[in-house]
């Protein structure tokens, strides 16, 4: 028995032993894959150059820890930029455009990627969508320095994943906020949801998804990109056989595209297809009860602005605003804005006066509207630029809001 028993327990031991060699040659579970590096955030205030720079190599960094260092390939990645915006506004500017072309350098510069244009046949060539956005970042003391802050964001382009994202600040050295020319001459805030969509991704952190509404329409964005292109040049027939064409595709039915439509119309003279496109947009922006509309006046009235060349349509304006609002049977708040020059008691006043004046006006197109709509002043308290200047830059600051409410 006791032979036996030992006999037993040498097999056994023998065994386990075999087990233990097969475990030690079984090929170990892959590691958990590195998680997303962390979004690049500088709080510092630079040199509007220098912010830039911090900004772009955060976000190039980011790109580099997540390739494969083992691959050695003399193949580029490729990059595509969409035209970088003022998050407040949703307005491309002249900073907005230097930020994008800088940003465009300092890429370009990296060996190892390639800067491609912003146009259908690159996004299935690039691996990277990169978007970026100015803040004017409000100072809590009076008469500090203005600060803007930089965001920009990688997204990969096969998987609508943010790769990277990074932040910095830069001081306003007499940086040009003008609106670019298409911005300038718009008749209403073109501000929806997909520029809010293109504004949130470049905030972004590192492996979130880019936010679908805009990602989704990122082919009709190069075309809406091109047209603008033309418009800012003066190719007003170009521009608008661009935006016809972007109109066409799945994604076509975009502010961008019948403001474009309507702004190209009108500088050609052709005005019945302008009213017609100002119609389009005022039906849209009342169906996502986002409709401001830029009626400039004169200093310190309820006059329209003299010049006929800034306030000639603004009777078609009026006339497709109360079409629109009275097929659709809606109640509305029309809001007064002003640019933030004098008291806050004074511009409420002025702006109430001039949302008074614009539902007069449409009381008249329609009279049905005398017992749905309902006139209020903002004054500055919800300026989207800010800056006081009583120009371009800021004429979003001075425009009139039509509010859905219910009746």
């Amino acid at each position: 028995m006791m032979i036996t028993r030992m006999l037993s327990i040498r097999r056994l031991s023998a065994y386990a032993i075999a087990l233990l060699i097969i475990a030690g040659c079984a090929t170990p579970p892959p590691p958990p894959p590195p998680p997303p590096p962390a979004a690049t955030a500088d709080t510092s205030e630079r040199s509007f150059d220098e912010a830039v720079q911090v900004a772009t190599d955060g976000l190039m960094s980011q790109l580099q820890a997540r390739w494969d260092p083992a691959a050695k390939t003399d193949a580029k990645r490729g990059i595509v930029i969409d035209p970088m915006v003022d998050a407040l506004s949703g307005q491309q500017t002249a900073a907005t455009r230097l930020l994008e072309q800088r940003v465009g350098e300092r890429l370009q510069a990296n060996p190892q990627l390639e800067v491609m244009p912003f146009q259908v046949a690159s996004l299935s060539k690039a691996q990277y969508l990169v978007t970026g956005t100015m803040t004017r970042v409000a100072s809590a003391q009076p008469g500090a320095r203005q600060v803007f802050q930089i965001d920009l964001a990688a997204t990969d382009l096969k998987t609508g994943t943010v790769t990277a994202q990074a932040s910095s600040r830069a001081r306003d050295e007499g940086l040009d906020t003008n609106p670019t020319p298409y911005y300038r001459d718009s008749p209403v805030v073109v501000k929806d949801k997909v520029v809010d969509g293109y504004i949130a991704t470049s905030k972004t952190a590192p492996g979130q998804p880019a936010d679908p509404v805009y990602f989704e329409r990122v082919s009709t964005a190069t075309l809406i990109s091109e047209a603008t292109a033309a418009y800012n040049s003066d190719r007003y027939a170009d521009a608008l056989s661009l935006y016809r064409n972007a109109e066409t595709t799945a994604s076509g039915e975009q502010l961008r595209v019948l403001n474009g439509i309507y702004l190209a119309s009108w500088k050609l003279g052709r005005t019945a297809e302008a009213e017609d496109a100002f119609g389009r947009i005022v039906a849209l922006g009342l169906a996502n009860n986002n409709l401001g509309v830029k009626f400039l006046f004169n200093p310190n009235s309820t006059d329209f602005w003299s010049d006929r060349q800034v306030s000639g349509p603004y009777g078609f304006w009026l006339r497709q605003i109360a079409k629109h609002a009275a097929a659709a049977k809606v109640c509305m708040n029309v809001i007064g804005h002003t640019s933030r020059t004098g008291t806050a008691q004074y511009n409420d006043r002025l702006s109430m006066r001039r949302a008074t004046y614009i539902k007069q006006r449409l009381d008249k197109e329609a009279p049905e509207l005398v017992k749905r709509t309902h006139p209020s002043g903002m004054g500055f308290r919800e300026n989207l630029v800010g800056t006081g200047t009583d120009d371009a830059r800021d004429a979003l600051d001075r425009r009139v809001e039509f509010r859905l409410v219910d009746c």
